[in-house]
């Protein structure tokens, strides 16, 4: 197994025009902001599930933070048996949840979060411990800001084992000692030094990502004859959710290999929250033995500043609108070319003025096939 520390981890970046927070951490294994071969994302995220399965092995939930850990939590939900349920949280209004407990996550571009109360109220008395999953936790405010509300809604959480997981940590001594108060036990794979990363991207001179410019593309569709994945922002048990996964990715194949050379080079690219089903899908080309170069990442609605230079992580970006609403912009970092582009999301708008403009995005002969699997039934295609 790789040895993860910061130097494989971590790189720094200079937010956009976000006077609460000037900096974000940037794991370039993360399969979030920069291209990574899935197999490599997963085998971190792989990594950090293992450690909490050999301390807590009997979790029988795990919420995810969205939408930056909404892959690491299902990966670590999957490491604790067949019947843990995963739980994410989400920024959509879309679910079919009844009640939400909201709070704030005070640093980020897009502040409010919430979580389904209804998949809560069901799986807490089935199990003694609840394992919390971020990419990164910097002093556990927005995590303790949640379980606060989570214990007044559900006072029975007093009598559980809360456990804050994340791939990298750099909270303080003095914020682990809060966190420790309000009875929530850190966990990591990768353990920060404290720095001034505000300090550090200070002198970085950046700009905003570019407009993607749409094109004017006819798609044609197909349905895929399975149905759609269980949606984890309502809660589902791993198992099913990762069988679901894995049978779209093998109905979509089925469709859509004739048109795969051996040899391509192919980005299979997930939407905002919907992360884990880029991951399968691309690691199940690369495990096909076709020689295929496959690289993963997702749009996102944190505006990361641009800049050219030497060990800047974002190097390149583009400004779209959100496949899940036309009107929110979201962004697109580090972008490459590629021979087969594979957009997956789990968003229930139809239609194809999103990928039009993701396409745009694109110098004009940097892709030439371009497959968009939408809300787990709906195959778009050039």
């Amino acid at each position: 197994m790789p040895e993860y520390t910061s130097q494989n981890t971590l790189r720094i970046a200079k937010r956009f025009h976000n006077r609460k927070r000037t900096y974000l951490l940037v794991n370039p294994l993360q399969a979030k902001h920069i291209p990574v071969q899935p197999s490599r994302a997963l085998a971190m995220m792989d990594a950090l599930g293992a450690r909490l399965a050999r301390k807590y092995p009997d979790a029988g939930l795990v919420i995810g933070f969205a939408e930056t850990a909404t892959a690491i939590g299902a990966v670590v939900a999957g490491h604790m048996g067949p019947h843990c349920v995963y739980l994410h949280t989400t920024r959509e209004s879309f679910p079919g949840a009844l009640h939400w407990i909201e709070f704030q996550e005070e640093h980020s571009h897009a502040v409010e979060q919430k979580l389904s109360d209804d998949a809560l109220s069901e799986q807490l008395s089935k199990t003694h411990c609840v394992i919390l999953v971020d990419d990164e936790i910097s002093t556990g405010a927005t995590l303790l800001n949640m379980v606060a509300q989570l214990r007044q809604r559900h006072p029975c959480l007093a009598e559980k084992q809360i456990v804050a997981a994340s791939i990298l940590n750099r909270v303080s001594p003095e914020h682990e000692a809060r966190m420790r108060q309000a009875g929530v036990q850190s966990e990591y794979l990768v353990k920060l030094p404290q720095e001034d990363y505000a300090a550090l991207v200070a002198p970085i001179e950046i700009r905003e990502a570019d407009p993607a410019l749409p094109r004017p593309l006819s798609f044609q569709r197909r349905t895929l004859s399975c149905p759609p994945p269980g949606d984890p922002r309502l809660g589902v048990p791993f198992s099913d959710y990762r069988q679901s996964c894995l049978v779209m990715a093998r109905a979509f194949l089925e469709q859509a290999l004739p048109h795969i050379p051996a040899g391509s080079r192919i980005l299979t690219l997930g939407t905002e929250e919907c992360m884990y089903p880029a991951l399968v899908l691309g690691a199940m080309l690369e495990e096909m033995g076709r020689d295929y170069q496959v690289r993963c990442h997702a749009t996102t609605r944190s505006p990361i500043g641009v800049c050219p230079d030497p060990g800047y992580p974002i190097r390149s970006g583009c400004r779209l609108p959100s496949f899940y609403d036309g009107e929110r912009t979201t962004y697109l970092y580090d972008l490459e070319p590629c021979d087969v582009l594979i957009v997956i999301s789990d968003t229930p708008a139809e239609g194809t003025d999103a990928l039009c403009s993701l396409v745009g995005a694109f110098p004009p002969d940097g892709v030439r096939k371009v497959f968009y699997l939408q809300g787990g039934q709906h195959v778009w295609y050039l």
